[in-house]
């Protein structure tokens, strides 16, 4: 079974200036620790470390001092008053009216405010995890809360003016996590741009944006926005991490470097420009591809970001760290709101553990990653699961008469318990022929007989996931997984079913870049094959212009919704109505239970919308192996 899963092992790993200068077996601002004692319990234990990388105590007393932020303070934002204020802007440095209304009630606070009261939570817990020579290293919450203060007043002193931008080209890695919090806390505005970006793209991210900083985290990005820089009045400094400059530049500083600048600015400054922050301010730009026209700029204030990392997250069943601390591994471009929100923000909110994987992650190597690391909770985009089925169907296919029945007969007798589970859906239709190691469908007879009645699983299921699929989820990495989502794009329904049969839910949403993510999320409690799941609680939604099947245009309300397109009001008044209410352009269906189906995009509105996944209206939906092949047939009919 081990030869299923080696799809490529990782030939690079993270190498960062200022981290590679650490001093071995114990360095200021990270601890070795061993994978082996780290995972065997299934709560992490806590990281002590002495002091931080410029040699202060890490004291309650210092810590103390780096922390401003007092009962006054948070009462202010509690009762942070914007009625005045309208419900949408298009100004970097505007503020908007926030959503508050009796269904989301909550007090809005600020990104620093949610980082100060997960750091009196979580202040010895492991937050963020990554591999030097082939060796994990972890840094603690007391320590990334300082380098991202440093950070942030390093920032400060190369000129990031508030309200204008650090923009970061990068692969995902602890500088990016600093650069990113950092950037907030100094005022600034953080602005993702994808690492496969031509110098043009990077050009109008970084124009659009007013960046003062740009972060790279390799030669290669470097050069790119060397032919670009005299096209940007605003850009002030360039930060590199991973990779030094080859040579010594002007205005080109490595990210010690830029630490060690923000060590000479004293800590009442940063503590001003942090007290002077509101949540009704924008405090992240993410770009729309573009495909129907320039890319749009979708800010997103400091209450989208701690609201959805708040509220998103626990519908979708995340754990905060007081109950068991989520292991998550970090791969997908952080310039989407999809992996910003549930890597960077969702993980500071409730204390996860947030492991990075290599560069090559996509290529290859990932799988290496997920086996080393165990997460507990799991973000892909479909093609990453196609990935792993086509694998996992290849080397079936190739592999032993007595393997492959075994395997055939453990996915069967657990993908009938999975579909047959009546708190998930209702009724089926005609099943169709279809196995994991072909395309092959027949129609079926069908079974009109009830579906049991108890999700308790049946002792043959129990037995297969014992002797077979337990031992296939750990070489996948997924023995501890329990919260498996995809989103980006859809998933096909063979894939869905296909990890059903493995016992590997798969859950997926809806959600924007407008909405700061999810808006419905599927979860263990609110799941029905083909839908995106339910609304998050405290988000609205309506059907505008129904047809005679219920299908209409989406439209959305919420603390989520963004606050305008950067230097676009036509475009954010085409997307905002007078009430707030977010016009998606994407049609749909609820079901009687809540569910919402998507079925397409209103004519005119060509550039795909969707965080998460889409139905498949009425495509197949369900898979049941009867006869050593795997059948599909429709739910709800």
């Amino acid at each position: 079974m081990p030869e299923m899963l080696l799809l490529r092992s990782a030939g690079s790993v993270l190498r960062t200036a200022f981290l590679s200068r650490l001093p071995p077996g114990g360095p200021g601002c990270v601890r070795k620790l061993s994978l082996n004692l780290q995972y065997q319990q299934e709560v992490r234990p806590s990281v002590t470390n002495s002091s931080p990388s410029d040699g202060q105590a890490l004291s309650k007393e210092s810590l103390g001092h780096a922390l401003p932020l007092s009962s006054l303070e948070k009462a202010r934002g509690a009762q942070l008053d914007c009625s005045e204020e309208p419900l949408w802007t298009t100004r970097a440095d505007g503020r908007v009216h926030l959503r508050v209304h009796p269904i989301c009630p909550q007090p809005p606070y600020t990104v620093h405010q949610m980082f100060h009261e997960a750091l009196d939570k979580y202040r010895d817990l492991n937050a963020l995890g990554f591999k030097r020579q082939g060796v994990w290293e972890h840094i603690s919450y007391s320590q990334y809360y300082l380098l991202a203060r440093r950070t942030a007043k390093g920032f400060l002193k190369l000129g990031l003016e508030r309200a204008h931008s650090v923009a970061i080209l990068g692969f995902n890695s602890p500088e990016w996590f600093f650069s990113a919090v950092g950037t907030v806390f100094a005022g600034g505005i953080v602005t993702g741009i994808y690492t496969t970006s031509s110098p043009e793209a990077c050009q109008y991210v970084a124009h659009d944006s007013c960046a003062n900083i740009i972060v790279v985290d390799t030669q290669k990005q470097l050069e790119k926005i060397l032919k670009i820089w005299k096209n940007l009045p605003h850009l002030k400094a360039v930060v590199t991490y991973r990779e030094a400059p080859a040579r010594k530049m002007a205005r080109v500083y490595t990210m010690d470097e830029v630490m060690g600048l923000g060590d000479e600015l004293p800590e009442e400054t940063l503590d001003a420009v942090i007290s002077a922050q509101q949540p009704n301010q924008c405090c992240v730009l993410i770009y729309t591809s573009g495909t129907t026209g320039s890319p749009k700029g979708v800010m997103l204030s400091q209450d989208n970001i701690t609201w959805t990392a708040r509220h998103g997250s626990q519908a979708g069943g995340i754990q905060a760290a007081e109950v068991q601390q989520e292991v998550v591994v970090s791969y997908l471009p952080l310039s989407h709101i999809a992996a910003q929100i549930y890597d960077l923000w969702t993980g500071i909110q409730w204390g996860a553990h947030i492991c990075f994987a290599e560069p090559d992650a996509l290529q290859g190597s990932l799988v290496n990653t997920l086996r080393e690391v165990e997460p507990t909770s799991h973000l892909g985009v479909p093609r990453v699961w196609e990935k792993i089925m086509e694998r996992i169907q290849e080397v079936g296919a190739g592999s032993g008469f007595l393997w492959r029945k075994m395997l055939l007969w453990a996915m069967s007798v657990t993908l009938e318990q999975n579909v047959t589970c009546p708190s998930r859906w209702r009724g089926r239709r005609a099943p169709t022929k279809y196995s994991p190691f072909s395309c092959e469908r027949v129609v079926l007879p069908v079974d009109r007989s009830p579906s049991p009645t108890s999700d308790l699983k049946s002792f043959k299921a129990r037995l297969a996931d014992y002797l077979v699929l337990a031992k296939v989820r750990q070489a996948l990495g997924f023995a501890r997984c329990r919260k498996n989502f995809y989103g980006a794009a859809p998933l096909t329904t063979e894939t869905q079913q296909f990890f059903l049969g493995l016992n590997i839910h798969l859950y997926g949403g809806y959600g924007l870049s407008e909405t700061s993510g999810p808006h419905f999320i599927s979860s263990l409690s609110n799941y029905r094959p083909g839908s995106s799941g339910k609304a998050v609680p405290g988000c609205l939604m309506k059907l505008v212009n129904e047809d005679a099947e219920g299908v209409g245009e989406i439209c959305l309300w919420g603390r989520n919704v963004f606050m305008g397109y950067l230097n676009m009001e036509d475009k954010t008044t085409e997307a905002i109505d007078a009430e707030g209410w977010l016009h998606t352009g994407d049609t749909g269906r609820l079901d009687e239970d809540g569910f919402l189906f998507i079925t397409g995009r209103l004519k005119g509105h060509l550039e795909p919308r969707a965080v998460n996944g889409r139905g498949d209206g009425d495509r197949p939906v369900l898979l049941l192996i009867s006869g050593g092949t795997l059948s599909t047939f429709y739910p709800g009919r």
